[in-house]
């Protein structure tokens, strides 16, 4: 299937063929054998590589895709509009489109409905973040604090969300009030490397599966 830029996830979303794939500037850059790798593909938003599949399961415009762990679109909110305000999104993955809407005045008064924080390198800096404390990284739960042998907290543990809003700061907190922790990590992400996505799904592995996807991500990020 054919396969085209667009410039932003609205324009892919308003195309005529729906079955034609697409990818965005950056996504091209990154991978310019884009073509290639989405022959078997249909309505597949930045895809790559895409054998072994076991990721895909939710998906509602894609076929011919497998191994989506670098997707972010694919979920049961692929034809989301107008849902800034939702605060239950743990299967959304329609980010790009819900950022726009919200950047366009989702709110009151024409004022987004919540801002979104950016972290430069952020898949670095994930990764020195749960390599220099292993012992926080739980994917287990979002946020988890945890106690010593005198009944004392003594830190708080983070799955991958649960660090990339704690990254984010304030700003990130504030963002995973309003919304949730998945939603919230899912539109930093988006917002702070859309060249690189991560799947809403990679938030519910474990966390040797988590570390290697954090990993593939960093690696990919320096070498944009």
């Amino acid at each position: 299937m054919t396969t085209a830029i667009f410039k932003t996830w609205t324009e892919f979303y308003e195309r005529e063929n729906k079955e034609v794939n697409g990818v965005s500037p950056e996504f091209a850059a990154l991978y310019p054998d884009y073509e290639k790798q989405n022959e078997s593909n249909k309505a597949c938003w930045n895809c790559s590589d895409c054998s072994d599949c076991s990721d895909c399961s939710r998906c509602s415009d894609c076929s011919g895709c497998s191994d989506c762990s670098g997707c972010s679109r694919c979920s049961d909110c692929s034809r989301c509009s107008g849902c800034s305000r939702c605060s239950r999104c743990s299967d959304c993955s329609n980010i790009a489109y819900v950022s726009e809407k919200n950047e366009q005045g989702a709110g009151d008064a024409g004022r987004p409905a919540f801002v979104v924080p950016v972290i430069e390198n952020i898949h670095t800096k994930v990764l020195e973040a749960v390599k220099a404390k292993p012992e926080l990284f739980n994917m287990e739960s979002w946020h988890e604090e945890i106690e010593n042998t005198e009944g004392n907290v003594c830190g708080t543990t983070h799955c991958r969300a649960g660090w990339v809003v704690t990254l984010a700061g304030e700003a990130g907190k504030a963002l995973e009030e309003k919304t949730s922790t998945p939603f919230a990590a899912m539109q930093i992400y988006f917002k702070s490397c859309p060249a690189v996505p991560v799947s809403p799904v990679r938030f519910y592995e474990n966390n040797e599966v988590a570390m290697a996807d954090i990993e593939r991500c960093a690696k990919e990020e320096s070498a944009l």
